[in-house]
């Protein structure tokens, strides 16, 4: 089998940076990302793409109109493929059994379906959405029970481990490429024909070819274990501040140990993004499926120390301004889930804004990469305010940071983006009411120098002398301590 016509179901921030990558290192394949959504195709056809990663925009630009397309045409990309990846949308549910938990998989379904009503001739198909473990079985059954005549089919699974940030070195320089099909005659050709595409640009010895259900469970595995490490050192943060210890030394002793690593031990107020709640709580319901009890408290608890941690950061908010943001100004600088995206999808300040939000507190946001329209439609979204037209009010979006900060009571460090070390810190402290309060919840900024200039600073994971603020030399820059806590 040769693959050299692609077409990609979905043009997301996996499909989109995938293929494009797919089509930067094979030239002589042709690419084809494929959307319902004309508004995203347009974007992507454009100098303004829908979604923001260091590097993409070059290889678009590179690629574009010779062997990488996008289109609203799904069915000739279908039938005129040779491999189909379907990367869709897998949300949680949100309604019937698995609600919360689940992963949704009716555009998945819906993309089977239409590759069985469409395609002729041979064709592998691959889903590169995250999916619970057996989906790939669901697809195969779709396929097999709708197949014409002049078709068939061979189902792998290639799942994306995308960083968002840093996707285009990931995709270019992967630490691996997993591939997972059936072990018969057919499915071994198939699984051979995708890696001689990776093999263009990716060492033979980091393809993994595995069974259909391993590459399945090793997606969510992987999140899970990362979630479960920003979880682990979150839960030293709150000791750290509790006895005097230092997350960022605690986290520096750790990872010398060669047997566990530095990596994602940098303490913050939570881990936010597409995959990690999502393909957690999947996991979760994977196990009480399964009849795991003990398993799925286990992973369940990732997710409620992520919860408990954005909480905290907003009580210490609360608390420091002495138990009410009630009228108050807060600028918040950062709203992306992490630096380097756009992408806001369960990021963390989403959840410290609302909490800000129930106490009645005024809201001044800035991001370098998140529209205005994203800001105020996650805040106004049913699960995070029931009374959108008050949430309005609460929330102004600036154009810059010294704009938030200008007159405020407080600033939140929401998101590490590099700019935030850079600014100038005098001119916000003379711009806001006094005291003026720092609250760093990503351990970025140069918090001896605020002390300095006489801001009074809390930083995740530091010690708050007497229950107070991060240590200073002056007596003057401790607050007590609240005993508020939010539900």
């Amino acid at each position: 089998m040769e693959v050299k016509k692609i077409c990609c179901i979905g043009a997301g921030y996996v499909g989109g940076p995938t293929c494009s990558v797919i089509a930067y290192k094979c030239p002589d394949i042709i690419v084809t990302v494929v959307d319902l959504n004309k508004d995203r195709i347009n974007a992507w056809n454009s100098k303004d793409l829908p979604i923001y990663e260091p590097g993409l925009q070059e290889i678009v630009e590179e690629r574009r109109g010779k062997n990488l397309f996008f289109s609203t045409n799904i069915d000739d990309a279908i039938i005129s493929a040779d491999l189909i990846f379907i990367s869709v949308n897998t949300p949680t549910k949100t309604y019937g059994v698995g609600k919360g938990r689940a992963a949704d998989l009716k555009y998945v379904e819906s993309c089977a379906r239409h590759i069985a009503e469409v395609a002729t001739g041979f064709k592998i198909v691959v889903e590169k959405s995250t999916v619970p473990v057996r989906a790939a079985a669901s697809i195969s059954n779709i396929l097999s029970s709708n197949t014409k005549s002049n078709s068939s089919f061979q189902v792998l699974s290639n799942p994306e481990f995308l960083a968002e940030g840093t996707a285009v070195t990931n995709l270019i320089d992967p630490d691996r490429v997993l591939i997972g099909g059936e072990t018969s005659v057919e499915g071994q050709a198939a699984i051979e024909a995708l890696s001689n595409v990776y093999s263009k640009w990716v060492a033979r010895d980091r393809i993994i070819k595995t069974n259909t259900w391993s590459s399945e469970l090793s997606k969510l595995a992987a999140n899970a274990f990362l979630a479960q490490r920003i979880s682990s050192i979150n839960s030293m943060s709150a000791i750290c501040e509790a006895t005097g210890a230092d997350v960022t030394e605690v986290a520096n002793a750790v990872g010398r140990d060669s047997r566990i690593g530095n990596k994602f031990l940098q303490a913050s107020i939570g881990f936010g993004g597409s995959c990690f709640q999502k393909d957690v709580l999947n996991l979760v319901y994977l196990c009480e499926a399964l009849n795991l009890p003990e398993v799925a408290n286990y992973w369940q608890q990732v997710i409620e120390i992520n919860n408990y941690q954005r909480r905290r950061f907003a009580n210490q908010i609360i608390g420091s301004l002495y138990n009410t943001v009630y009228g108050k100004q807060i600028a918040l600088l950062g709203f992306a889930f992490k630096k380097d995206t756009g992408d806001t999808r369960e990021s963390s300040a989403i959840y410290v804004a609302k909490y800000l939000m129930d106490e009645g507190a005024h809201l001044k946001i800035f991001d370098p990469k998140v529209p205005r329209k994203q800001i105020i439609t996650e805040l106004q979204h049913p699960t995070i305010t029931d009374c959108p037209e008050k949430a309005r009010e609460l929330i102004e979006v600036s154009g810059d940071p010294y704009t938030a900060c200008a007159g405020s009571h407080a600033i939140a460090v929401c998101t590490e983006w590099d700019q935030f070390k850079l600014l100038d810190f005098k001119k916000i402290y003379d711009s806001m009411l006094k005291p003026a309060f720092v609250f760093d919840g990503r351990g970025i900024l140069p918090h001896q120098k605020l002390l300095d200039i006489g801001f009074k600073v809390s930083v995740i994971g530091k010690h708050r002398e007497n229950g107070g603020m991060f240590k200073s030399a002056s007596s003057n820059n401790i607050l007590l301590p609240s005993s508020r806590v939010l539900p």
